[in-house]
């Protein structure tokens, strides 16, 4: 059963006009990342991916993420669009989040510009931003969504909506 989407107001997006397979844009709004007291990343070259029913997830360039804070750990997923994600803990200020950041090394056909690109669960993390806005992690723990007020659903991930 599909939900009813929100009405977008003006400057927002409906997660429900965000297309299947996935889409991939660059963004330039300021994305920061904070973990273990401190600014474990801050990009503003990033890319949205953009998925239905789903709030967009942010991937910043490795280059923008502070060194010795990403720490390889074994096993995989397989994304049906992207491809295999390989995970990272995240380590920084004495703490340790597990499994908690991933990329893409060998993005499938169509999520290319995704390689060289980290993400991270922001539920796992301090606080993530978004031009200064805290993002709201997306239920359920599974999917690394940000919620911004950018957005509007309702999202994928709560109980409930595994069918959508």
């Amino acid at each position: 059963m599909r939900p009813v989407p929100e009405p977008a107001g003006p400057g927002q997006e409906s997660v429900w006009e965000y297309p299947r397979p996935p889409r991939v844009e660059p963004s330039d709004e300021v994305v920061e990342v904070r973990f273990g007291g401190v600014v474990v990343a801050r990009s503003t070259r990033t890319l949205r991916v953009l998925e239905t029913s789903h709030p967009p997830t942010s991937y910043l360039p490795a280059s923008d993420v502070e060194r010795g804070t990403l720490r390889p750990v074994a096993g995989s997923t397989r994304c049906e669009f992207k491809g295999d994600a390989a995970y990272f803990d995240v380590v920084a200020g004495g703490l340790v989040a597990r499994s908690a950041a991933w990329t893409y090394p060998d993005p499938w056909p169509g999520f290319e510009a995704l390689a060289g690109h980290v993400a991270v669960m922001p539920g796992a993390m301090d606080e993530c931003r978004v031009d200064g806005e805290v993002v709201v992690p997306q239920e359920g723990g599974f999917y690394g969504g940000w919620v911004t007020s950018r957005v509007v659903g309702p999202f994928k991930g709560a109980p409930g909506t595994w069918g959508w």
